[in-house]
């Protein structure tokens, strides 16, 4: 086994390989505005840094949100590229399932990151591998309430303490804990869409895009 994990939902641009057994490889840079200028040169980094070709890939591991529209699909259209160029199956998960995961709490706990427009992408743990509530999208101050007393993980909680006290770490998506997270699914052959296993990789979006078609507009082409 050989996996190729990305994520790109987060300004974390983040890659990394895993053998089955550990991470081999791993790269990550904190830049939200140059998604599609820095994931490929990553994914030539962890391949030198392993001594590895591409074509050992034996599967790719995607995060598939929730983010913002344009960098999280960076990472969805490339890593369905490479499945279809190197014929291996392309496995989505929930990137905050992937900051629960690198947490390793093991209590209830919760995870947020930023949605911009002073909101967070949010979603309740009861521990670090087991996800309790759909990934959602609100203002902080709504859901302080319902998550007071809760670790949140994530930069959602860096950026808004007022709302999440107890901050806890990592503040960023790594794809080496989607990658182990992957590879213990696989491992114990939870490969199924739904109940716990892996996801369509197809972009996780929470609300409507900011380009909108114009209503009324006024028609100029001759009838």
């Amino acid at each position: 086994m050989l996996l190729l994990a990305m994520d790109t939902a987060t300004p974390a641009v983040t890659v990394a390989l895993h053998d089955g057994e550990a991470v081999v490889a791993s790269s990550s840079q904190v830049d939200a505005r140059r998604h599609g200028e820095l994931l490929l040169p990553a994914v030539d980094r962890v391949l030198a840094e392993a001594g590895l070709k591409l074509d050992a890939v034996t599967g790719v591991v995607v995060g598939v949100g929730p983010g913002p529209y344009t960098g999280l699909r960076v990472g969805l259209v490339t890593a369905a590229a490479f499945s279809s160029a190197l014929g291996v199956p392309v496995h989505g998960l929930c990137t905050l399932d992937g900051l629960a995961y690198a947490s390793g709490i093991e209590e209830p706990f919760a995870v947020a990151t930023d949605a911009r427009r002073k909101e967070v992408y949010w979603a309740r743990y009861a521990d670090s591998r087991t996800r309790v509530t759909d990934a959602a999208v609100d203002r902080p101050a709504d859901i302080a309430e319902s998550l007071a007393g809760l670790p949140v993980v994530g930069a959602g909680a860096r950026l808004y303490p007022e709302a999440f006290p107890d901050a806890r770490d990592p503040e960023h998506q790594s794809a080496a804990a989607l990658a182990a997270l992957a590879a213990e699914k696989l491992a114990a052959g939870d490969g199924g869409a739904g109940g716990g296993g892996f996801l369509d990789p197809l972009p996780m979006y929470l609300r409507r895009p900011d380009a909108q078609v114009p209503k009324n507009y006024k028609v100029v082409t001759p009838k």
